[in-house]
């Protein structure tokens, strides 16, 4: 009888051990991927920063930044659902949602936008030699316009066009930032273009070694190219930005924007966008593009259709109205 009723109180403390226990349990992880981009580049060491801030200030979360070919690439992982998020640029996301461009006939699913991070500015760099003062004064000239089938030889293709010109009209390279600048340094260009952070390291060294001239996209054709893509801002990089520059140029940039996963929750999203947004002095302090993150500057420029738990955020700042 002893035995027995030994038996029976070990199991009921047994049980109300396990009960404590299932009570302090935490949820379950949620473990997700940030695709980003090459270790060397932007992409990269600023999604770590990004991953952090979730990991840190969202309950059972698990965020991975991991290193990949950077825009295209990450919108390919998202659509085959082996990645949540991705940085990406604007432009390229547009053309992965709509079928269109280096994305002709492979319309790709399950994309949404989180919200926008950072200008990537398209700078157009001339010889002081060239004589060229506007986008519409290269016909004719030797124009590198990037690589072959990446984003800024698009946007060099739609920004030609804004100006009545397309790539028949000029002499046209696809080099590397770097190899643009060595053109422009010999002599063997008259122009290049560059989508890339100001300042860039390449036009630094072109300045430096034999100065620029920076090319604004400005007035009547502007507005004609951003009213054709909806990914485009107005920018303004500063006088003093490169070596010999004494006066603003006013341009058009593209922008860093966090892509998500359409199939993700409402309340996660919500989450993840609220704890980003609201902990952006923390994101600075570890990255310098965190600096440039707002929510109000994160609603523009965004031409596919926002995550509704990134709209609700959004809608409850008053940023955004549908």
């Amino acid at each position: 009888m002893k035995r027995g009723t030994a038996f029976v109180a070990a199991m009921v403390a047994a049980a109300a051990l396990v009960g404590v226990f299932a009570g302090c349990a935490k949820p379950a992880n949620k473990n997700f991927i940030l695709a980003t981009g090459g270790t060397g580049g932007t992409y990269y060491p600023f999604g770590g920063a990004i991953a952090n801030i979730w990991n840190t200030k969202v309950e059972g979360m698990n965020v991975t930044a991991q290193s990949t070919g950077a825009s295209a690439e990450n919108l390919r992982l998202i659509s085959k659902g082996e990645a949540e998020f991705g940085i990406v640029q604007n432009d390229v996301m547009d053309y992965a949602f709509n079928g269109t461009d280096m994305f002709d006939g492979q319309k790709l699913e399950n994309l949404s936008t989180l919200g926008t991070l950072y200008p990537e500015v398209i700078q157009i760099a001339a010889s002081k030699s060239s004589g060229i003062a506007s986008v519409a004064d290269m016909k004719g000239k030797r124009v590198s316009v990037g690589d072959a089938g990446s984003g800024v030889e698009f946007n060099a293709k739609q920004i030609l066009a804004g100006y009545g010109l397309s790539f028949d009209d000029i002499k046209k390279s696809n080099l590397s930032f770097k190899e643009s600048s060595d053109g422009l340094q010999n002599g063997t260009l008259d122009a290049c273009f560059v989508t890339a952070g100001v300042p860039n390291a390449a036009l630094q060294e072109l300045a430096l070694s034999a100065g620029l001239v920076l090319i604004p996209v400005d007035g009547s054709a502007a507005e004609a190219i951003k009213a054709a893509h909806g990914y485009y801002t107005e920018k303004v990089i500063p006088s003093g930005t490169y070596k010999g520059m004494d006066v603003d140029v006013t341009t058009v940039a593209v922008k860093a924007t966090l892509a998500v996963s359409a199939k993700l929750d409402e309340k996660t999203v919500y989450d993840l966008t609220k704890a980003l947004f609201e902990n952006q002095a923390e994101l600075a302090n570890s990255h310098a593009k965190g600096k440039d993150l707002s929510a109000e500057y994160a609603v523009t420029g965004v031409s596919v259709p926002f995550h509704p738990g990134a709209a609700k955020y959004f809608k409850e700042k008053g940023l955004i109205v549908k």
